[in-house]
C-alpha cells in the first residue's frame, strides 16, 4: 500500500511536470489513480484467492480422481487469466 501510494505520487508528478496533463488547483486525481494502480497490483492475489476457493469447493472430487492440487491450481489460474485478458 505504501509503495502504491509512492508510485501514484510519482506518476502524477511525472505527468504534471511533463505537461502531459493539467490538474486544476482544487482538484485531486491521487485517490482515483491510487485505486486504479492498487487494483492492478493486487489482481494476481485476487485471482489466487478465487482459484483457492474453487479448489476448496471441489476438493472431494479432486481427491477422488487423484488430481494434483498444484497442477490443477495452475490450470485454473491460467484459464481465468486468459478468459479475463489479464496481465500478470
Amino acid at each position: 500500500s505504501e509503495f502504491v501510494e509512492y508510485l501514484t505520487e510519482k506518476v502524477i508528478e511525472a505527468l504534471t511536470e511533463g505537461d502531459f496533463i493539467e490538474v486544476p488547483e482544487n482538484f485531486s486525481i491521487k485517490e482515483t489513480l491510487f485505486e486504479a494502480v492498487n487494483d492492478e497490483v493486487t489482481v494476481e492475489d485476487r485471482i489466487n484467492d478465487e482459484v483457492r476457493q474453487l479448489l476448496n469447493e471441489y476438493g472431494n472430487q479432486m481427491r477422488a480422481s487423484g488430481a494434483s492440487y498444484q497442477e490443477t491450481f495452475k490450470l485454473i489460474k491460467r484459464k481465468l487469466v486468459r478468459e479475463r485478458t489479464l496481465v500478470i
